[in-house]
């Protein structure tokens, strides 16, 4: 057996099954019957003969996670928990806004990275997710929403994108791949927490993706209490990474700054972030905190939301309110942890 038919891009299918001697359309068909028309077996191909698609089936593993629970929100969001073949669980979040449709989507069962807002790091790193368990997330999400088609992707969900670089910069050529889903790339954005060689290869690299940086304070003794990698990574390395990341590509750099309550919202965290973000191109996301059990953050109240964003107006970057979605079924940022829910709660949420 080949592998995944997930896991190849086009121009890898299309050379094996050349070798098998089939024709150039047979192949554009298989790869519609994925891409386009989301099919999730081998024998619905029905254009195809049967001889290719026993072949197929002998020779292409297309096996894909189990959608163990679908919880919808109030605000429309859904959050969907996977079941990986090893028996691990995943979150994907899709959210439709207006023509806006956006999946986030997971790298990694749990993470390394242990950010001390974020629910994925209560688990830790159990491993990394495989090219076709990432390309899966969209095919899923899609099949499960035929009407509204998916027009934005973001590394956003559980994981470190960059921590697991390979896999991902092999999903993202495929979902990218005109053969493939056929993504523009400025629809695409990865998330990081500052992940600083990995941003430098990904600059030097011919992917072109948009960046969103993971940064909630610019003042380092207050960013390395949230988050360890700025000690080793400083804020003066993260700059000049994204200086040079920003030189190599026509994207905005996007800086996501969660706001926690006494901590991180006072006149000196807002010079802090003026004096960093001030002289790059770039885009500022304020996020409420939202609430994880057993973290000790406040979220802010609206009035102090406002106070803050007020008083970062004198910055030439652009500023935007980023308002939760799905918060009430734990799916807003930050709270994604693959829960388990028992099967009788779990049957009632389904229904």
């Amino acid at each position: 057996m080949n592998g995944h038919i997930l896991s190849f891009e086009p121009q890898e299918i299309e050379a094996i099954l050349l070798q098998w001697g089939e024709k150039k359309y047979r192949i554009n068909q298989l790869l519609d019957w994925i891409y386009k028309k989301y099919c999730l077996s081998f024998d619905d191909m029905l254009n195809l003969p049967i001889t290719l698609r026993e072949r197929l089936k002998e020779s292409f593993d297309f096996t894909l996670p189990q959608v163990d629970i679908r919880l919808k929100s109030k605000d429309s969001s859904e959050k969907y928990s996977l079941k990986l073949s090893d028996e691990n669980f995943i979150e994907i979040v899709f959210m439709s806004n207006n023509k806006k449709n956006t999946l986030c989507i997971s790298s990694q069962v749990g993470c390394a990275r242990n950010c001390q807002f974020c629910a994925t790091a209560k688990i830790g790193l159990i491993r990394n997710l495989k090219v076709e368990e990432i390309v899966a997330q969209l095919l899923i999400a899609q099949k499960f929403n035929p009407e509204n088609r998916i027009t934005n992707i973001v590394f956003m969900g559980m994981g470190e994108p960059l921590d697991n670089y390979d896999n991902v910069v092999k999903a993202i050529r495929i979902i990218q791949a005109e053969l493939g889903f056929a993504f523009s790339p400025r629809r695409m954005t990865i998330s990081t927490c500052g992940v600083v060689p990995a941003i430098n290869k990904l600059a030097d690299s011919d992917i072109k993706i948009k960046l969103a940086v993971s940064l909630n304070s610019a003042i380092s003794a207050k960013r390395s209490e949230l988050m360890p990698i700025n000690q080793k990574y400083s804020l003066d390395e993260l700059k000049a990474a994204l200086i040079e990341f920003r030189k190599k590509t026509s994207y905005r750099i996007s800086f996501e700054y969660i706001m926690i309550k006494n901590f991180n919202m006072s006149d000196s965290d807002v010079k802090a972030l003026i004096k960093f973000a001030g002289d790059i191109s770039c885009k500022i996301n304020l996020i409420k905190w939202n609430n994880v059990p057993g973290l000790p953050w406040l979220s802010p109240s609206d009035e102090d939301v406002e106070a803050f964003t007020k008083k970062l107006m004198v910055i030439s970057a652009a500023i935007t309110l980023r308002q939760s979605r799905g918060e009430d079924i734990a799916a807003a940022c930050g709270q994604l942890a693959a829960q388990r829910l028992p099967k009788q709660e779990k049957d009632n949420k389904e229904k």
